[in-house]
């Protein structure tokens, strides 16, 4: 009998009742101060780093080898056969790379490492509908093979209030930067083939950009209906708006608070960011 496990990490912005529903293991990034190294979302809050930022803007690292290490002992340790590992963009980060490394040296536990090319929780859908198929009794081939569907399914934008931070961190890809900020060009951001930040929009000034992230978000709606998650980075208020504006739309099948995105991800994408994604009814 198959025993699979479900790994992800804490850009994925789980919330703790899904995690404990489909009993996922979350390995936390590091988020490293010139005096201290933090685990991210563990014993750092998103606010924390906000506050911060005019002191001191970290740097940030993946989850530890050590930690992935302990990870795959335990599952051994507890009689798992298989494992189902969905991470974040390689475009961002060389943690898929790390687990595979990881992963190779416990051939007991049969692996699949899926690159989300994404974050926040355009990952973490994918993990929870994983999660529901394990629930369910799907094998670990039939998981497998329903990961590229549920990923066509998922869209993520988001706009952030300043483009230094992505700069900075060197995660703009092909998100055009300096001129931009002089124009007040205010991009709206997705990802590419690549899981590479890419712009999909360029709009003038901040209530313009948020105008176009309901646009784009009815536009998927009025073709598919949708389960909505709005997310932000520092950004509350004008998130809370952005939500009342997409719950209008008939098509809507939920329209669901995500809550402040992962400390990690506040790190590179600075104070100011809202953020959309929907899943389309399979």
């Amino acid at each position: 009998m198959n025993k699979i496990a479900l790994i992800t990490d804490t850009t994925s912005d789980l919330r703790s009742d899904a995690i404990e529903k489909y009993n996922i293991n979350v390995l936390p990034f590091r988020i490293i101060y010139s005096d201290r190294e933090y685990l991210d979302n563990i014993d750092i809050t998103p606010q924390e780093v906000y506050n911060n930022m005019k002191k001191e803007v970290p740097t940030s690292s993946l989850p530890s080898m050590k930690d992935m290490e302990e990870l795959f002992l335990k599952l051994e340790e507890e009689g798992y056969t298989h494992a189902i590992a969905i991470t974040l963009s390689t475009g961002l980060s060389g943690i898929f790379n790390a687990m595979k490394l990881i992963s190779e040296n416990h051939p007991g536990i049969t692996t699949h490492i899926c690159d989300s090319k994404s974050i926040a929780l355009g990952e973490g859908l994918i993990v929870t509908e994983c999660g529901k198929l394990i629930k369910e009794g799907k094998s670990f081939e039939e998981v497998v093979k329903a990961i590229p569907s549920i990923k066509s399914r998922i869209h993520l934008y988001f706009v952030v209030g300043t483009l230094e931070y992505l700069k900075k961190g060197g995660r703009i890809g092909k998100v055009a930067g300096t001129i931009a900020e002089l124009l007040n060009i205010k991009p709206i951001i997705s990802f590419d083939d690549d899981g590479k930040y890419t712009t999909c929009e360029k709009v003038r000034g901040r209530k313009q950009s948020l105008n176009k992230l309901v646009e784009l978000t009815n536009n998927i709606l009025n073709k598919k209906k949708c389960k909505v998650y709005v997310v932000h980075g520092d950004a509350l208020e004008e998130s809370k708006k952005v939500m009342e504006k997409i719950s209008d739309n008939p098509n809507a099948i939920s329209v669901e608070f995500g809550g402040c995105i992962s400390p990690v991800s506040g790190v590179h994408s600075g104070p100011g960011l809202v953020g959309m994604v929907c899943i389309e009814e399979p």
